[in-house]
């Protein structure tokens, strides 16, 4: 009969961050998409710029999240720092072959943590995340004027006696031609970083689910479940038991 034990593992802002950076991403895919597509749907201007109000609004909760889950990674519980979520580390690559070697041997280590391949996973994921919140940040400031970079993008396109705080989205008969032109050519690359990592997030997400299923299936864990609970419970003694306790 095989021994059933369970472990607390995902604190609550751990679980909280899950969830709310899922909603939010799923929010701001779909919105997203929308805007992508506005010639397409029929959009208006008007329709545009509220569009934009709503993807930067849910992008501001998403940041918030994020900038809290980064934060949690230095002060949170022994699963949520960044010992263990990194990959590398002493020993690492042999726990990589390790685990490698029991999974295709129909016999997977279990790990209360990540296993040393969500560990890269997981880290991709986080860095995919930071760079759409920075970039949509940007983003936010040269479409709609929205902080943190609002106010200075205001400035610095406003026409000559025209208040940059009373200017709006899509009113370019208040903005000076040239430094509107030359704030599109600052604003590209961040745009361009959006627009791809959109693709490349939405892959890796993707790949993210497919694999929990796959190691749920395989190794057991309840790893979705455990994303509710905050407990992991596991059939044999956890791999990563000694290094985090």
């Amino acid at each position: 009969m095989t021994d059933l034990k369970s472990y607390p593992v995902w604190d609550a802002s751990i679980r909280w961050f899950h969830w709310v950076n899922l909603v939010c991403m799923i929010g701001l895919i779909a919105i997203g998409v929308a805007i992508l597509n506005d010639e397409a749907l029929g959009v208006s201007t008007d329709g545009k710029i509220l569009l934009k109000t709503v993807h930067v609004l849910i992008g501001y909760v998403f940041a918030l999240n994020l900038a809290w889950r980064l934060l949690w990674a230095f002060i949170g519980g022994p699963y949520a720092r960044w010992r263990a979520i990194l990959p590398g580390g002493r020993g690492y690559l042999a726990e990589v072959r390790a685990y490698m070697a029991g999974f295709r041997a129909g016999q997977p280590r279990q790990y209360l943590g990540h296993n040393p391949l969500g560990r890269i996973a997981v880290s991709l994921l986080l860095l995919l995340l930071l760079a759409q919140a920075i970039t949509g940040l940007v983003l936010a400031g040269t479409d709609l004027f929205y902080p943190p970079l609002g106010a200075w993008i205001a400035g610095w396109i406003a026409n000559p006696g025209v208040d940059p705080a009373s200017l709006l989205p899509y009113a370019k008969d208040s903005y000076d031609a040239a430094a509107y032109e030359a704030m599109r050519a600052f604003r590209k690359p961040f745009i361009t970083v959006h627009y791809y990592g959109f693709y490349v997030l939405l892959v890796v997400a993707v790949i993210h689910i497919v694999a929990v299923v796959v190691t749920e299936l395989r190794e057991g864990g309840n790893l979705v479940s455990a994303m509710f609970s905050g407990k992991k419970v596991l059939s044999e003694t956890p791999a990563d038991q000694a290094g985090n306790e």
